[in-house]
């Protein structure tokens, strides 16, 4: 049963699509090219085909007067047929290019508002469909490689953050990237990214008093929901625990103990570098096992596949045979073997992603 925070859900921004508006623009200098080009001719068309007292002046207005359809009256007297089949032609052009312009030109301002309200509507829907995500408060440096990380972990998540212009430059790295702007802290804004059903709340803005009031906001509107806050001073983390946050990480601590590991114990943190952050995009991930899951060796676990090919009835015997040797009492060497075979025994709680 989804939970009743989700229907004051109101979403702010929402950039899901590429805009049409460069391509209004390029429309635009079309036309008023066009309409240059149009005016060169018509001054020099009127000037060349009349007598030797029409100045260029006077060709640039009848010119003017023709692309616009004022009607003043013939500033240059138009007495031949091919006078007046230019100036019909031309002035057909005319108003056809004048027309084309003031189309961009309207189409360019009702664009923006229109593209602005649906994307925000695409967002909306898209948030709304998200259940067990995390919502990511703060896009800054230490926030946009946490949102690097949910992405490689095929995680979803919706970014918070008072900067909009942040936010949109990072749509190039991040192209389905679903985002509101606003203060984290504000209860409709986390309404909005659906904390109801959110898996966390990474409060990691670069403000320790706006991390502890996120904090305190998120456990208030989700008692259930894991939050993992960021802090500058070590002397902040324990407010923030005792606010609600089940883990406070300072990143300058953090990172002068990792450097300080790199050089006393090298290979350790070569291993949790590898699975933290591997380039080959692996990782170690923690898995819950229910009360009634049996163990296996990691030789069992290898020869599953192979059973599975080689048929239903062979593979339906190794599974009997497996639930046996899990609900057998053990022997009096139980304790030996065991020993022996500690380090090749799996209890599935740990498996590697890509």
């Amino acid at each position: 049963m989804r939970s009743p925070l989700r229907r004051n859900a109101r979403v702010v921004h929402a950039p899901m699509r590429a805009t049409q508006l460069p391509r209004i623009r390029k429309r635009i200098v079309i036309a008023a090219l066009l309409l240059v080009l149009m005016q060169v001719i018509g001054t020099l068309g009127f000037y060349l085909e009349a007598d030797e007292t029409v100045t260029l002046s006077d060709a640039m207005h009848m010119s003017l007067i023709t692309i616009t359809t004022v009607g003043y009256g013939e500033v240059i007297p138009l007495q031949t047929l091919g006078e007046r089949i230019f100036a019909g032609l031309f002035a057909i052009a005319g108003f056809g290019t004048l027309t084309f312009l003031f189309t961009s030109l309207a189409a360019f301002f009702l664009e923006a508002d229109l593209d602005y309200t649906l994307r925000r509507r695409r967002m909306e829907k898209a948030i709304k469909k998200l259940k067990g995500h995390y919502i990511l408060c703060g896009f800054g440096r230490v926030g946009r490689n946490v949102a690097h990380e949910l992405v490689h972990t095929r995680r979803q998540f919706v970014a918070i953050d008072m900067d909009e212009h942040q936010l949109l430059a990072q749509l190039e790295h991040f192209p389905e990237l679903l985002y509101l702007t606003g203060d984290a802290s504000d209860d409709d804004l986390l309404l909005a990214a659906d904390i109801a059903d959110a898996a966390g709340v990474f409060a990691v803005t670069g403000d320790d008093s706006r991390n502890l009031m996120i904090t305190i906001t998120a456990r208030q509107l989700n008692p259930d929901i894991r939050i993992v806050a960021r802090c500058h001073e070590i002397r902040n983390a324990a407010k923030m625990k005792k606010a609600g946050a089940d883990v406070v990480i300072s990143p300058d601590f953090t990172g002068g103990m990792r450097i300080a590991s790199s050089m006393i114990r090298p290979h350790v943190v070569n291993f949790l570098d590898e699975m933290l952050r591997s380039e080959q995009k692996i990782r170690l991930e923690e898995l819950r096992l229910e009360e009634q899951h049996q163990l296996c060796s990691i030789g069992e676990l290898r020869a599953l596949p192979r059973l599975r090919d080689r048929g239903a009835e062979e593979w339906r015997g190794f599974s009997v045979q497996s639930r046996r040797r899990a609900h057998a009492e053990p022997g009096p060497g139980a304790d030996r073997d065991a020993a022996a075979a500690g380090p090749q025994r799996a209890a599935g709680g740990a498996q590697l992603t890509t």
